[in-house]
């Protein structure tokens, strides 16, 4: 007995032994942060100055903030746009490539390489695309004696649409890949007995297809919302934030405050905020999609 507990202590400690470099950097960049963040937003101060406690009172100038509440509504509306639209859209360019037909090797690169590129790189291609007067779409259109009457980045709607666009082309080659595992790993053996009983494309796809894939749609969902949240590289390159502060995201707000109004406290209680929020959505979207499956 005392041999069988000597020998169990000894993987426990070979265990804690392997554990403790993943722990200890896992508790500096990531705990000590939330926790120091935390204690930032209770404070008074500029950036780089001497800060003193300020207790909730950043909390509670935030209900009253026209602006946060702006921004929130600003990211919550791209939500609500963009994560359908790309989890629509990985699902559809999964289905393509897996459909084994020539060419889908090529298909599957060019749908990722987008996902390759960096925040600032998509924002210049798409600036380049997009604008009014000298963009591509504008001169290609000017070349065949078309002028385009349209701004992309004047008004709210042509904003965010230009915003959902960019954002689309980026990350739907990622959450195709997602998709495209879920599909593999699927059974022949269900498509064709669905066969045998003369089943339909659109049944296949109903009754087979879906219900293997909430697993993978529930991570694309989680995913790309928690993607949604943290929205900022797009919206800063392509429209400022503008016209006016109309596509305006929290992220966007938070950067504003913290290194242009040099306001570290307030800045950090609106990013506990939105850390709140994430972990709050993420949890209810979890609950729901997996209960359902």
């Amino acid at each position: 007995m005392k041999q069988h507990r000597s020998h169990a202590y000894k993987n426990y400690l070979a265990a804690l032994a392997f554990l403790a470099p993943f722990m200890v950097i896992y508790l500096w960049f990531w705990i000590y942060p939330i926790i120091k963040g935390f204690i930032t937003s209770l404070s008074k101060g500029n950036m780089g100055g001497e800060k003193t406690f300020a207790g909730l009172e950043n909390y509670s100038y935030m209900m009253s903030d026209d602006k946060f509440w702006s921004s929130l509504w600003n990211t919550l509306y791209f939500i609500l746009i963009s994560t359908p639209s790309i989890v629509v859209l990985g699902l559809a360019l999964a289905l393509i490539v897996n459909m084994k037909l020539k060419g889908t090797t090529f298909l599957r690169t060019a749908f990722f390489m987008p996902y390759m590129l960096s925040v600032s790189v998509i924002g210049s291609i798409w600036v380049f695309i997009l604008q009014s007067r000298t963009g591509f779409i504008a001169e290609t259109l000017g070349s065949m004696g078309i002028t385009m009457g349209i701004s992309f980045f004047g008004s709210w709607g042509m904003g965010w649409l230009s915003i959902l666009i960019a954002t689309l082309w980026w990350t739907a080659g990622f959450n195709m890949i997602l998709f495209l595992a879920g599909l593999q790993e699927i059974p022949d053996d269900l498509y064709e007995a669905a066969d045998i009983d003369g089943a339909g494309a659109l049944a296949k796809f109903r009754f087979i297809t879906m219900p293997s894939l909430k697993g993978v749609t529930a991570l694309v969902v989680i995913l790309q919302t928690i993607s949604s949240f943290k929205l900022f590289g797009q919206t800063w390159l392509i429209t400022k934030g503008g016209p006016g502060t109309s596509t305006t995201p929290l992220v966007h707000y938070i950067y504003q405050i913290a290194f242009k109004q040099w306001d570290t406290g307030y800045a950090a209680a609106v990013s506990f905020v939105l850390f709140l929020i994430i972990a709050l959505i993420s949890l209810i979207q979890y609950k729901l999609l997996m209960s359902k499956s």
